[in-house]
């Protein structure tokens, strides 16, 4: 049953396991027992004693799972409007209940590209009658995502998009890049951008390094993102605006991100999972399927990005889910397009960051709930964190529990996974919109 025709939830009780309420201003948070938590009318009612004194309509058993905030995530492709052969509204939001999100960033990149408010509002009334979480649109910041000529930043706005951004695409020059961070702080608009040197790109799509050396493939450099993460932050420190960097995936990027943030500039960022699981190596064999962008570089970089997230320093942890047909990936490597079908598999490839004890649990959830709820601020607050009179957005799943993702497993239409065929660990048993059950999906 889709959002918008679902009745009012009843109340729903939900016993055992243990709470995750949410990070805190000075820690990742922590998680501690549940005695109880009620959910009346889409909120959080009760939690603790209060809780166990109420009937509820509904009793849900969470003994050995953790029942946390639902995560968030801040760039997913859900390929609808457009793009139907990829998968569209409808399967990608199942895919992302699947994975315990309750609410995802739909990415500007549609066809038509969202932006003007009139394809923001068509993006919304298809949520409103297919998806099975809630989906935030980000608009694009250059018409046709072009680069060149601004968009309607305030109509954007106004239909409901919760930040804007340039998809994957660059921007022609300096100058428009200023000019879009000048307007956006004026509209109090948080700006979302992948940091890439398009001319030092160039043809690349593949780390420049040992990999691409030996298998002859043509290789990004890092420099073709430090510099471009250097030159947002500059301009952003002049402008003031609110500046997201998306997707991650060097060492010296998280250490100038930590430096602009000492100098107090407002700057946030995000990584995406398979940069914190996979290195370059796993193009070793020619798999199309880990031709992504910003490319897999080296271990060092994956070891500098999860400590970003350890040490708060990268706020959010992100799917980066492209959903492919099998011939987009069935091309040899440099014709073939980039992107993973990974949403499904962020939290147990982040449980097994926990196992090999890069990352604690506190820490991992985190970023998947209060870090990138806290860049997008109130439009996110359902994602923030568990307490009395909260929205009911929830995501219960036992960590110790595993489960092979596969055709029979996955619901997303995409099958370019990044682990297939595999155990892995964390099995997510429910996922709350508002009190009602998104997963185990009623769909088909």
């Amino acid at each position: 049953m889709k959002l918008s025709s679902r009745p009012p939830a009843g109340s729903v009780k939900i016993m055992g396991g243990q709470l995750y309420r949410g990070a805190t201003a000075t820690s990742a948070g922590a998680l501690e027992a549940n005695p109880g938590l009620l959910i009346k009318n889409g909120r959080i009612a009760a939690l603790g004693p209060d809780a166990l004194t109420q009937a509820a309509d509904e009793t849900l058993m969470a003994e050995n799972c953790i029942v946390s905030p639902g995560f968030l995530d801040l760039c997913c492709n859900l390929r609808e409007p457009g793009n139907s052969q990829k998968g569209n509204m409808s399967s990608e939001t199942r895919a992302a209940a699947h994975g315990g999100f309750t609410s995802v960033c739909a990415a500007p990149d549609t066809s038509p590209v969202n932006d003007s408010g009139a394809v923001t509002n068509l993006i919304r009334d298809i949520a409103a009658s297919r998806a099975l979480v809630r989906v935030l649109p980000i608009g694009a910041v250059t018409r046709g995502l072009k680069g060149e000529l601004l968009s309607d930043m305030a109509g954007l706005q106004k239909a409901g998009c919760v930040a804007l951004g340039n998809a994957s695409r660059g921007l022609s020059n300096a100058r428009v890049l200023r000019r879009c961070m000048s307007y956006a702080q004026t509209f109090g608009l948080t700006l979302m951008f992948s940091p890439e040197n398009q001319a030092l790109a160039a043809d690349g799509y593949a780390h420049d390094g040992l990999v691409t050396t030996r298998l002859g493939l043509l290789g990004i450099p890092e420099v073709a993102e430090t510099t471009a993460v250097m030159e947002m932050i500059l301009l952003a420190e002049e402008t003031g605006v609110r500046l997201h960097l998306s997707q991650l995936s060097c060492a010296r990027s998280v250490d100038m991100l930590a430096e602009a943030r000492q100098r107090g500039i407002q700057v946030t960022a995000d990584v995406a999972m398979h940069q914190l699981a996979f290195t370059e190596d796993a193009l070793s064999g020619f798999d199309s399927r880990f031709h992504v962008r910003p490319p897999l570089r080296s271990e060092s970089d994956r070891k500098a990005l999860v400590a970003g997230v350890r040490d708060g320093v990268i706020d959010a942890i992100v799917s980066q889910h492209q959903p492919h047909e099998s011939a987009a990936k069935q091309a040899p490597l440099a014709a073939s397009e980039p992107g993973l079908s990974s949403i499904e598999v962020v939290l147990s490839l982040g449980l097994e960051r926990v196992a090999a004890n890069e990352l604690s649990l506190p820490q991992l959830l985190r970023a998947l709930t209060a870090g990138p709820a806290a860049v997008l601020g109130q439009s996110a607050a359902s994602n923030a964190g568990l307490s009395a009179g909260a929205v009911a957005d929830l995501c219960i799943f036992n960590p110790d529990q595993s489960w092979s993702p596969g055709p029979g497993t996955l619901v997303s239409a995409g099958g370019n996974g990044p682990v297939l065929e595999r155990s892995m660990p964390g099995v997510v048993c429910y996922t709350l919109v508002a009190g009602h059950k998104a997963w185990p999906s009623l769909l088909p």
